[in-house]
């Protein structure tokens, strides 16, 4: 089986609720992470393609279809796009499988029920989302104050290509519960399941304009989609240097922006971990959709007791990792996503094994076409080295010993990232006191990788600004206005 006879979605923009052909743009290969071969190729949006975008996005802002619809009728909305997703999991599970390479059995427990959850958790909240009256503090007089909670505008949603489906809905939902519009621009390289969410919610009948659809890249879509003046703020999932160039130019408009960006998450095993199970997570949070996963656990710190248990535990994970094409559901990894991306990563495990560091042996055959990367362990790695400090996005592991929780905690902290970390132990005193000292958005305390749409997520330093999930998410989707009226 290949992706060969899969019926795609047709590969043009989605605006006002219809597919708008593109015949006059420039064009972006589309290729298959698992055989290297192009599948099609996609539009990159002009300045006229995103202007029409946005202004249909602010039209259904001020229709009534969306703009005056009861709290109970928007949820419901949601949820029958959710319904949608459920309906349609086997294909688009598909769509997401060849857009990013990871095995089908993945996209199907993994991306299409994440969605969906995101979906509906949001869609309990426009009837819960309330003002409050208030009584001025401090003049004197008859005044009736009252605060109103209001859509900020449109979003422009801009998404990376490791999770497609997931990440838009981590904007998209909060974005619908708020009554916002929205304009979303996936990842050149996984357009495909956004587009098929895109029909649905047509489809379903979200009135046009509400969810929005340009394809492109960055430095030209991108650029002009955050940019525009008709749009009030930016969610953006990637890279902390992206996310630099996006915050910049929200200045001149003083766009609301949330940022969630890059890591290099530290896990640290303390002695009296329960050492099966940090063994098993630890690989599984490098290891996991190859590594390309913005909060993997890339560093692991392991006390010096445990050290060549741990090594070897590592290797044998490794070794039994099956690596094969994304139609195989009993794969549990596929290749990188790009050619690109296969370059840096095999570049900076070699600058690292050119210094010295060593790779613990693996004796996997990966196949012969595509992007594919080998698990890889380095053993006793210098916390200064590049492999250690920056974000490699593949899954390459780095392993480093410790004696103190003082020292490990200096090591985890000395970095610029501050999205996650990982802590094993069953001492509830170091549980707690890492908890408190790691310079990080999320801590996880014997487990690895899990998001919630309960939870809030987001980073420290330059892991991002703002969060995503939770109710913390949705007050970024929302004006504050305060009314005061004076009483005869």
């Amino acid at each position: 089986m290949t992706w060969e006879s899969l019926e795609l979605p047709l590969l043009t923009h989605r605006i006002g609720g219809s597919a708008v052909p593109s015949p006059s743009e420039a064009r972006l290969d589309l290729i298959d992470p698992c055989t290297g071969n192009s599948y099609g190729a996609a539009p990159i949006a002009s300045a006229n393609t995103v202007d029409n975008a946005v202004n249909a996005a602010r039209k259904a802002l001020a229709d009534p279809a969306w703009a005056d619809i009861p709290p109970l009728a928007r949820e419901a909305l949601m949820h029958k796009l959710a319904d949608a997703l459920e309906a349609d999991m086997d294909y688009l599970a598909s769509l997401e499988a060849m857009d990013t390479g990871r095995p089908i059995g993945i996209t199907k427990a993994v991306d299409v029920p994440g969605a969906v959850a995101w979906l509906r958790t949001y869609a309990g909240w426009p009837s819960k989302i309330f003002g409050s009256e208030r009584k001025l503090a401090s003049t004197p007089g008859e005044f009736h104050a009252f605060v109103r909670k209001e859509p900020v505008g449109v979003v422009a949603a801009v998404t990376p290509w490791n999770f497609p489906l997931i990440l838009s809905m981590w904007k998209i939902a909060p974005a619908l519960a708020a009554g916002c519009s929205v304009v979303l621009k996936p990842a050149p390289e996984t357009p495909m399941s956004i587009l098929r969410l895109a029909d649905l919610a047509a489809e379903v009948g979200f009135p046009p304009g509400v969810i929005n659809v340009v394809l492109g890249d960055g430095a030209v879509t991108g650029k002009l989609l955050v940019e525009h003046p008709g749009v009030a703020k930016v969610a953006f999932t990637g890279s902390t240097a992206t996310g630099q160039r996006i915050l910049a130019a929200s200045v001149p408009s003083l766009k609301k922006v949330t940022l969630e960006l890059g890591g290099k998450s530290p896990n640290i095993i303390f002695p009296d971990a329960d050492l099966p199970a940090a063994i098993a997570q630890s690989a599984a949070s490098c290891f996991f959709n190859s590594g390309q996963v913005c909060y993997a656990g890339t560093r692991l710190y392991v006390h010096k007791d445990l050290y060549e248990a741990v090594i070897m535990g590592l290797q044998e994970h490794a070794e039994q990792a099956a690596i094969g094409p994304s139609w195989n559901a009993e794969c549990s990894m596929g290749p990188l996503i790009s050619q690109a991306q296969y370059d840096k990563v095999t570049a900076m495990v070699e600058r690292a094994e050119a210094v010295g560091i060593k790779s613990v042996p693996l004796t996997h055959k990966l196949p012969e076409q595509g992007f594919y990367f080998p698990p890889t362990v380095l053993r006793d790695v210098d916390g200064s080295s590049e492999i250690a400090r920056e974000e490699i996005f593949g899954p390459v592991l780095s392993v480093i010993p410790f004696e103190s929780e003082q020292e490990v905690v200096a090591m985890a902290n000395d970095s610029e990232y501050g999205l996650a970390a990982h802590v094993w132990t069953k001492d509830l005193g170091i549980a707690h006191r890492m908890s408190k000292a790691l310079e990080a958005g999320t801590v996880f305390v014997n487990c690895v990788l899990l998001a919630d749409p309960a939870m809030p997520f987001g980073g420290y330093k330059k892991s991002g600004l703002g969060r995503e999930n939770g109710p913390e998410a949705l007050e970024a989707y929302l004006q504050t206005k305060s009314v005061v009226m004076a009483l005869p």
